[in-house]
């Protein structure tokens, strides 16, 4: 097995997080309207609660994290991890690990269609910069310059994001 080529390791992630969940909080302090983050399956998911929590520090409105779960390669059916979610009149953050061609946030946010929310922004922590479709990340982390062919995956265990690697 060919050695992992990081490109930011458990320290950095969790300085980027920090920032990241301080640019939302300076850019959001005023605002009144409640925030709901989705995290995209799995280490989306593990960024979006981690953004929360800091977020939950910082302000005063309700910020709750849900996620969204579909199949990244077809992306025809999106369940949301609490359908109940009213997405009107609040801040909606998408939120995914690796933004490769884009496709992915794309999807995730059709079900925000249904609705009416006060603004609808995305978050990364990794972006790419071989997007195929016309996604620009509002907040990034961390932004690799890669080869079309080099995929960046972001390792998680036990609930932490460790660091994300070069394939």
């Amino acid at each position: 097995m060919a050695e992992r080529k990081y490109v930011i390791d458990k320290a950095v992630v969790e300085q980027k997080i920090e920032r990241l969940a301080l640019e939302i909080a300076e850019q959001l302090y005023d605002d009144k309207a409640d925030i709901v983050i989705i995290g995209i399956r799995n280490s989306g998911k593990v960024v979006a609660e981690k953004i929360g929590r800091i977020l939950r520090q910082k302000l005063t409105v309700n910020v709750q994290v849900i996620s969204v779960i579909l199949n990244k390669l077809v992306p025809k059916e999106i369940f949301l991890s609490d359908p109940s979610v009213n997405f009107d009149n609040k801040n909606v953050i998408v939120a995914d690990d690796v933004v490769n061609s884009g496709k992915t946030l794309l999807y995730a946010l059709r079900p925000l269609l249904y609705f009416q929310p006060k603004r609808i922004q995305t978050l990364v922590l990794v972006e790419r910069m071989h997007k195929l479709y016309p996604v620009k990340s509002d907040y990034v982390g961390l932004t690799v310059a890669t080869t079309a062919n080099d995929h960046i995956l972001v390792e998680v265990e036990n609930g932490e994001i460790v660091g994300a690697y070069i394939e």
